[in-house]
C-alpha cells in the first residue's frame, strides 16, 4: 500500500511543479495616467501588455487614473510597477522617490505653458489677475496647473476653477465666467479655432520648456525584474512602441526644473479651493 501512495504523492508534486513553472512568476501592474479621459486609452496598450507577459514571464494588468489623487494614491501604495505618465505626474512620481524614468513618451519637445485672456481684456500682466476668477487645468498638469500656480505666487484670486479640458477653459473665458485660463501653447492653438465669435490673446508665456512624459519603473521591483522589463521595452517592435507612444533608445527627460516647480506649487496651492484663493 505504501508504494502506490508514494507514487501518487510524487505525481501530485510533479503536477504542481509543472503548473508553477508555466504560470507567471509575478504580476506586473501598469498605471496609465490619462487626464483626457479617453475611453479608448487602455486599448492602445494591449499589444504592450501581451508582449511583456511573454518576455517577462508575468501576467500584466493595466489600470487607468484620471486624476492626481487616484494616481498618487496608487503610487504611494506601491500598487503600480510601471507608470505611463505626463510630465507633471512623472515629476511627482520621481519626487516621491519610488519611481525612476526609463523611457520618454512622444510629445512636443518645446511644450510651453500660457495664460490666455480675451483679446479685448484690459488685463496685461499676471499681477492684474488679483481678485479675479481664473481657470486652471487638471491638478497634476505641468502646463495647465503647476507652472501657472508657480507664476502666480503671492496672488489672491476670487476663485480658481479646475477642469481637465482646455476647450472648456476657453468656453468659460468666452462667456466671461473667468477672465483668464492656463493651458499648453499647443492646446491653445488647437482649440481657439473652435471659437469663431471670440478672439483670444496670450497674457503670459512661461519660457521654460516642459519635458515630455515618461514610462517610469518602481524601485520596489527586484533588480533582476527591472532589468527584464527594461530589456523587453528596449527591444520592443517599433509598431508597439508607436501605439504605446514611447521612444526606445532615447534619453529620459530632464525633470530638474519641473521637480522644483512641482514641490513649490504644491505648497502654494494648499488653499486653492477656497474663495478667495490665496496662492502663498
Amino acid at each position: 500500500m505504501r508504494a502506490p501512495f508514494l507514487l501518487l504523492l510524487q505525481l501530485v508534486i510533479l503536477f504542481k511543479a509543472c503548473n508553477l513553472s508555466t504560470s507567471p512568476s509575478k504580476n506586473i501592474t501598469i498605471g496609465v495616467v490619462n487626464f483626457d479621459r479617453d475611453e479608448l486609452s487602455l486599448k492602445q496598450y494591449s499589444s504592450l501588455e501581451k508582449t511583456l507577459e511573454v518576455k517577462v514571464d508575468s501576467s500584466v494588468k493595466l489600470e487607468r487614473a484620471d486624476n492626481k489623487s487616484s494616481a498618487i494614491g496608487k503610487m504611494d501604495n506601491k500598487d503600480w510597477d510601471l507608470v505611463i505618465a505626463p510630465p507633471g505626474l512623472a515629476a511627482l512620481a520621481i519626487s516621491q522617490g519610488n519611481y525612476e524614468p526609463i523611457f520618454p513618451l512622444e510629445g512636443a519637445h518645446r511644450s510651453l505653458s500660457v495664460m490666455v485672456v480675451k483679446a479685448e481684456s484690459p488685463i496685461n500682466q499676471l499681477s492684474q489677475l488679483k481678485g479675479k476668477k481664473i481657470a486652471l487645468g487638471q491638478v497634476g498638469s505641468a502646463t495647465g496647473y503647476f507652472l501657472p500656480i508657480y507664476n502666480l505666487y503671492g496672488t489672491t484670486l476670487a476663485e480658481v476653477r479646475l477642469t481637465p479640458a482646455p476647450k472648456t477653459i476657453l468656453e468659460w473665458i468666452a462667456k466671461d465666467e473667468v477672465v483668464a485660463g492656463a493651458m499648453s501653447l499647443e492646446e491653445f492653438e488647437r482649440h481657439r479655432l473652435d471659437f469663431l465669435d471670440t478672439k483670444f490673446r496670450i497674457l503670459h508665456t512661461d519660457t521654460h520648456n516642459i519635458p515630455s512624459g515618461s514610462i517610469l519603473i518602481s524601485k520596489n521591483i527586484t533588480p533582476n525584474k527591472q532589468e527584464k522589463i527594461y530589456k523587453a521595452l528596449l527591444n520592443i517592435s517599433p509598431a508597439i512602441a508607436n501605439s504605446t507612444g514611447f521612444i526606445p533608445n532615447a534619453p529620459v527627460p530632464n525633470y530638474q526644473y519641473l521637480l522644483e516647480v512641482v514641490k513649490r506649487a504644491d505648497l502654494i496651492a494648499k488653499d486653492i479651493e477656497e474663495k478667495p484663493a490665496r496662492l502663498y
